[in-house]
């Protein structure tokens, strides 16, 4: 029997403040960011995240629950916020946040949210348990709660799925 690997606090691998400048090439035709673009950078720092917290190689499962709640502008600096909200054997749930900044105005408002679910792999690319997350603060104990129901729901919807194709 494979004992479970100690857990570890969801302090230790989060990420508070990730600057990206927006730059021309991250605009579309109205001059606001491309959704994929803030996607993209988000799926990075998450497995970043993933990562950090197992110390293994993870890959992206799932994303849901994706908000594109304002555009952010040329001129203005994304600031990403990731953490590892919860972890079940092999994956766990990766929260991130980002807001638009601007640095003439020193005003900031929140433009994009997301969950990602990641599964850590071993070498042969098979799931490999990872070690829980110990949530500190009232917001993080409060997003260990809520990864759960949003966990049921994704299962619940794949079975779903998985029965349609029966």
């Amino acid at each position: 029997m494979i004992d479970d690997p100690p857990a570890k606090k969801v302090s230790y691998s989060v990420i508070d403040h990730y600057p990206y400048q927006i730059f021309h090439n991250d605009l579309n035709a109205i001059e606001t960011v491309f959704g994929g673009r803030v996607l993209e950078i988000a799926d990075r720092l998450a497995g970043i995240v993933a990562q950090d917290h197992s110390n293994l190689i993870c890959v992206t499962l799932l994303v849901d629950s994706i908000r594109f709640l304002a555009p952010a502008r040329r001129g203005e600096t994304l600031v990403f916020k990731a953490s590892v909200n919860r972890v079940w054997g092999s994956s766990m749930e990766i929260g991130i946040k980002v807001f638009a900044g601007n640095l003439l105005t020193c005003k900031s408002r929140h433009v994009f949210s997301a969950y990602f679910t990641f599964v850590a792999v071993d070498a042969d690319g098979k799931s490999t348990k990872i070690q829980q997350a110990i949530p500190e603060t009232e917001a993080q104990k409060r997003r260990y709660k809520e990864a759960d129901i949003r966990r049921i729901n994704r299962l619940r919807v794949a079975q779903e799925i998985k029965d349609s194709r029966l």
